[in-house]
């Protein structure tokens, strides 16, 4: 009987081990295929942005009421009455700014246009540094060293060289 065990753990092993040699390419075709959709993803972000802070540029010139409530939503740009989210206020100012920018930085940018929306942050540098990691992550800001040795933020857009193809959280 014991015998009999062990002949079946074998035969369970052995179609295991053919089960995953099998799997091998299309493990590796499913992995390549990410990770082309993730350079893709990359790049129509870095379009994304470019097309925003056109829009964004261009209310500045000519005023908000150019842009329809879509479109002004879209840029995150809508007033609708209350403060806007903690992501959209921080990803406009990355987009409006156009340099660079430390977390303590961006928190000044947002006690300037939307004080009330650090108000309900316990610690604001955290929650932005969070938030700007996310964009990071979103492939809509990267992260770099300032002359200092600093982290800092930037938008990503399509007038800029890439750092490198995927965004990384970290390169400070």
């Amino acid at each position: 009987m014991e015998v009999g065990k062990n002949n079946r753990a074998g035969v369970h092993a052995i179609d295991a081990q053919a089960n995953s040699i099998s799997a091998q390419p299309v493990v590796k075709a499913a992995h390549e295929e990410l990770l082309q959709l993730m350079r893709q993803r990359a790049e129509i972000m870095k379009r994304i942005g470019t097309v925003k802070q056109t829009i964004a540029g261009l209310a500045n010139l000519f005023g908000d009421q150019v842009l329809g409530d879509d479109l002004l939503d879209l840029i995150d740009r809508k007033p609708n009455g209350h403060q806007p989210g903690f992501t959209k206020a921080c990803r406009r100012v990355l987009m409006e700014v156009r340099r660079p920018l430390g977390a303590r930085e961006v928190c000044v940018e947002l006690e300037r246009y939307a004080p009330a929306i650090l108000a309900r942050h316990k610690d604001p540098l955290a929650s932005v540094t969070t938030v700007l990691n996310r964009l990071v992550d979103y492939g809509e800001a990267r992260s770099l060293s300032n002359d200092r040795g600093r982290r800092v933020w930037e938008w990503i857009s399509d007038t800029e060289p890439a750092a490198d193809a995927m965004p990384s959280r970290r390169t400070a």
